[in-house]
């Protein structure tokens, strides 16, 4: 997708903007135009990235990511999955549901975070990604869903329980540091 169009388009309409204003208004306007591209283009692409976020939430399992090449948008659309065929595996347990969209009158903002992984952890991170069909961001936002999702369904594990008779077995399960 090209943003070339949409920033000359508000570039041309600051210029006849500013011809109304004479020919100080207009020298102005020739020398904002240039900062104001990177700012133009900056927010045509928060504009994308929030449709590309609604468009997911609505399409689940599928989902739709924005991607940056050469300082131009693109988009990604993975389709949720169809029928499988007879001689593949059955199909996993499906995923525990999307949180639901906000109600009426509720805006969900999206938030960007940095988020600092070892480069083992990153590679294995982009390989499930990819096994999943989805972007690391997406594949990361569904993982962080999860965990939270599942964090009070399921007893902590990572505490020791003593297992066997309550007279003196001799057992431990669990995780260890």
């Amino acid at each position: 997708m090209e943003l070339r169009a949409y920033v000359d388009a508000i570039r041309h309409q600051l210029a006849v903007a500013a011809a109304a204003g004479g020919d100080d208004a207009r020298e102005v306007a020739e020398r904002l135009t240039a900062p104001l591209e990177s700012a133009i283009r900056l927010a045509l692409l928060d504009a994308l990235s929030e449709a590309a976020t609604e468009i997911t939430r609505d399409l689940a399992p599928g989902s739709v990511d924005l991607r940056l090449r050469d300082r131009e948008p693109s988009f990604v659309v993975t389709p949720p999955p169809t029928e499988q065929w007879a001689d593949e595996a059955p199909p996993a347990p499906p995923p525990a549901p999307l949180p639901q969209p906000p109600a009426d009158g509720e805006d969900e903002a999206t938030v960007r975070i940095s988020l600092r992984l070892p480069e083992h952890l990153k590679a294995r991170v982009e390989h499930a990604a990819a096994r999943a069909g989805v972007s690391i961001n997406t594949w990361l936002i569904r993982a962080a869903a999860a965990a939270v999702d599942a964090d009070g369904q399921h007893p902590r594990t990572d505490t020791p329980r003593r297992s066997g008779p309550a007279t003196g077995g001799q057992r431990f399960t669990g995780w260890a540091r």
